[in-house]
């Protein structure tokens, strides 16, 4: 029996090599690398000055790192809101009687999700255009031309702007997977409830939400993860600069500048490990948070 099983566990091994050491070389050792260089004052080239914790010293009393930290909390509460929370109304619907070519709706809904990042900044900045934006095209059309203005350079709201994209952008992709979430339940809980008297709301918050629980725990952890890490939107709509001023300054963003314009290596090498330690602290108090409610609605 242990002969027959010892060639079978070799071939398994065998497929699962190449992937695993290719995992390793692409997550870990970036990573590893990354931390090593931390330590060090680096402008690039062979030239390196170790200089101990000093980098992490600065990067504690670094006011923009820490205001960028803020924005990218921001986008991430605007993301789940917006993205995983649109994203279920959306597969209500599409699983309601009332929806016809349901298989339509999948596709040009998951449609926004294979488009390259870039390019909806892109799209986006020009909605936004003072001159040749449809928005300001859309006020002045319905007679509030005093509403016009170049939003991309307003301060108080450019944050909330640059979300937008991303909260488009996404819904379709979270809407696939509550789908295959909500399709793997079995269609007679929801036939009884109704027989029972309950509503479309109360069907979606006291039995969909409860039964489709670990697939939200993975978007809401995929969510967090993604727009932690958010740069392509923000580059290409505010030209790389984060602007006007540190408005829109994600921690991405923040470490490409520093590393890569201000050739300061070694401290974006530190702001990219803080960017992951942060991101885990994240992910792991919003999985806690979905956990606690989900237990103080009585779900398990």
């Amino acid at each position: 029996m242990l002969n027959a099983i010892k060639p079978k566990m070799r071939v398994v091994w065998g497929f699962l090599l190449i992937p695993l050491i290719w995992y390793i070389f692409s997550v870990f050792v970036p990573l590893v690398v990354a931390l090593a260089y931390s330590f060090f004052q680096w402008k690039g080239g062979p030239q390196k000055t170790f200089i101990g914790i000093d980098n992490y010293v600065q990067l504690i009393h670094d006011n923009v790192f820490w205001q960028a930290f803020q924005h990218n909390i921001f986008i991430v509460i605007v993301c789940i809101v917006g993205q995983i929370g649109i994203a279920f109304i959306n597969v209500l619907l599409v699983n309601s009687n009332l929806c016809k070519l349901k298989g339509i709706h999948r596709t040009f809904g998951f449609f926004p999700s294979t488009i390259s990042a870039v390019y909806i900044g892109m799209i986006w900045k020009m909605v936004y255009d003072q001159r040749r934006g449809i928005l300001n095209w859309f006020l002045g059309a319905i007679g509030h031309e005093e509403l016009q203005q170049n939003w991309m350079s307003n301060k108080n709201i450019v944050l909330q702007l640059v979300s937008i994209p991303l909260v488009w952008q996404f819904i379709g992709y979270y809407m696939v997977i509550l789908l295959a979430a909500i399709a793997a339940v079995d269609t007679e809980i929801f036939e009884v409830a109704e027989l029972d008297g309950a509503n479309a709301w109360q069907r979606a918050v006291y039995i969909t939400l409860p039964l489709i629980k670990n697939s939200l725990l993975v978007c809401i952890t995929l969510c967090v993860s993604g727009n932690m890490k958010v740069f392509d939107h923000i580059y290409s709509m505010t030209k790389g600069t984060g602007g006007p001023g540190t408005s829109t300054m994600v921690m991405a963003l923040y470490g490409y500048i520093v590393s890569f314009k201000n050739q300061n290596l070694g401290y974006g090498a530190c702001i990219s490990v803080a960017i992951f330690v942060v991101s885990l602290v994240v992910i792991g108090f919003s999985q806690w948070l979905v956990n606690f409610i989900m237990r103080d609605k009585g779900v398990e």
